[in-house]
């Protein structure tokens, strides 16, 4: 059930003697403050005005023609032309007794017409070194937004673009031929490939080179001659790189499934590169593409500098191989929208990257760069160690882990350790997610663990919470949610705290629809917070399993099954578990 969407289509129809284009008026309807409704149609203002009327008669025309049906009460206007919309008490209980025995809680999927396919990039890590901080957000959100958009009806495709051919891997080919550790590569190989990669590169900072792209630096150097030769299709370096592709993607994979992070398709550079040499010819026999002092770019004008596709020694840039990616996905999925989840200062190659993919023919297919901003410390900059290197990913959720582990040690005494243990990395896990993810993605955020796992405030470790102090009252009353979805009570929506519960309830559709139509997942946190603090103000006023009579207390149960259901819902949307006791 969709309320914003039921007053829009209602909205809609009152307005067809008035405009003959309403859908700008429809996006008018906003929920409304508590003291004044549920929600409020505010368009009168703007309608007054194209129409050479005053507003308020606008208004009165308006609710004249409103089809208000069993579902609303008679609109209020106020002010100079606010039409105050509230829902029947006895309607939103009719609803959520319907939904009640629904596994998607009344939830509808989008029509076949409407049915979109989506490619999703996200997370795309550079195998040959270990996974860090900068990895987190867009591994998390592209997840979120794969979860949401199937959850919504659409056809989406996961793809994680890994970056399997670049340097690094000369990087490793280097340490694997003058640093190995013969051992300790027989009994932990993905360890070794993490040691030596760290070994080479720091030992390029101390040759005074900033990355593996220094040119002070005689190991960076070394590295790239190892990676010019694998490019080359040099035998020893494919047959290692063939060797350490598994171990380096076991240590991804790891830190995936940890992550509850699962990809539909897992291609590579490596993938692409035997189609660079087409896609550039391709470019050049369509005009796009011109020699220039022997390279090969994509001009833009006497105003912007050109997109280099090949370099003038023949190597490719990542430009060719995601115009390459491009070409593949459309020919093979047939999407209607691929989306790029990945940091805001990437914005000019996507640019110059649609650019391009449009003027190559491919116009008929959304190309959208989904960006987010960066992770800081407590000093407002990147976020990093103590010693000041990028954070490793896998030793931030182990922190995470153990920081909750903590908290439940002391709050639960009374759960068993291997419970302990698995409360822990849910709590651990969903708090670093939860904090990603309640930010506006656009916007940078300071990175506080104190913050995320607390256990008030829109945290992830308060969702959960709230969770299983619900599942708790179920346990307690020795109640059969089954039985009781199957025969729901029709609830009774008496007290203030009672209806806003029910009304926070019957928003999730739209929730979900905004987050999606905007690819921001704080959306559903911003909701789930809401819906939460809904619980808070019922619970602690009005008595469930203690409730005056049976009828009132199977009411009170049934709300709070609707309200754990939808925190379970919301958070697993966002790929976050919940315990049933913490």
């Amino acid at each position: 059930m969709n309320l914003l969407q039921d007053l829009q289509e209602r909205l809609r129809l009152a307005l067809a003697g008035l405009v003959s284009e309403t859908a700008t008026y429809e996006a008018m309807v906003k929920p409304a403050p508590p003291r004044f409704g549920d929600y409020q149609f505010t368009c009168a203002m703007a309608l007054g005005k194209a129409l050479g009327r005053k507003p308020r008669d606008v208004a009165t025309e308006l609710v004249q023609q409103l089809d208000v049906g069993d579902a609303l009460e008679t609109p209020e206007i106020a002010g100079p032309g606010f039409i105050n919309l509230r829902f029947r008490d006895d309607w939103l209980a009719r609803t959520l007794q319907a939904i009640a025995a629904d596994a998607r809680l009344g939830i509808s999927e989008v029509s076949s017409s409407q049915t979109q396919t989506y490619v999703i990039d996200y997370s795309s890590p550079n195998v040959a070194k270990p996974m860090h901080v900068g990895h987190l957000r867009s591994t998390i959100i592209g997840n979120s937004l794969v979860r949401l958009l199937r959850f919504l009806g659409h056809r989406v495709i996961s793809d994680n673009h890994l970056g399997d051919w670049g340097t690094q891997f000369g990087m490793l080919i280097y340490g694997y031929k003058h640093f190995r550790d013969d051992e300790a590569l027989q009994a932990d190989p993905v360890r070794e490939m993490v040691r030596l990669y760290l070994l080479v590169r720091n030992k390029i900072k101390e040759e005074g080179g900033e990355d593996e792209d220094a040119a002070s630096s005689p190991t960076a150097e070394a590295c790239r001659r190892e990676t010019a030769k694998l490019h080359a299709g040099d035998p020893e370096n494919v047959a290692l790189w063939k060797m350490m592709m598994p171990w380096c993607r076991a240590e991804l994979d790891r830190i995936y499934r940890r992550l509850d992070v699962t990809f539909d398709e897992t291609l590579g550079e490596s993938f692409y590169q035997p189609m660079l040499a087409d896609v550039v010819n391709d470019l050049r026999a369509k005009g796009i593409a011109e020699p220039s002092q022997g390279a090969i770019i994509v001009p833009f004008g006497e105003d912007q500098p050109p997109a280099l596709i090949q370099k003038s020694d023949g190597a490719f840039t990542y430009m060719t191989t995601d115009l390459a990616t491009i070409r593949y996905r459309v020919e093979k999925f047939k999407p209607d929208a691929i989306l790029y989840v990945v940091g805001s200062p990437q914005a000019l190659h996507f640019q110059y990257l649609f650019a391009i993919a449009r003027r190559w023919g491919y116009d008929r297919v959304k190309l959208e760069h989904v960006p987010f901003g960066s992770v800081l410390g407590p000093d407002r900059r990147p976020f990093r160690t103590r010693e000041g290197g990028t954070i490793e990913l896998e030793s931030l959720l182990q922190e995470a882990v153990d920081r909750a582990r903590k908290i439940v040690d002391s709050n639960s005494p009374h759960l068993s350790e291997s419970e302990r243990r698995e409360v822990a990395e849910v709590v651990g896990i969903g708090a670093v997610k939860y904090a990603d993810l309640s930010q506006n993605r656009t916007s940078d955020y300071v990175f506080s663990w104190d913050k995320m796992l607390a256990m008030d405030g829109n945290t992830a470790t308060y969702m959960q919470y709230a969770y299983a102090r619900i599942r708790s009252v179920f346990r307690k009353g020795s109640v059969d949610t089954d039985g009781l979805r199957r025969d729901a009570p029709l609830p009774i929506l008496k007290t203030p705290q009672e209806r806003a519960l029910a009304l926070a309830l019957l928003r999730l559709e739209e929730t979900l629809v905004a987050a999606a139509a905007e690819y921001k997942p704080h959306v559903v946190t911003n909701y789930l917070w809401e819906l939460a603090n809904a619980y808070s103000g019922f619970y602690q006023n009005c008595p469930v399993l203690k409730a005056e009579t049976d009828s009132l207390r199977r009411s009170r149960l049934l709300l709070c099954d609707l309200t754990a259901r939808t925190l379970k819902t919301g958070l697993d949307l966002l790929g976050i578990r919940t315990v049933e006791q913490m």
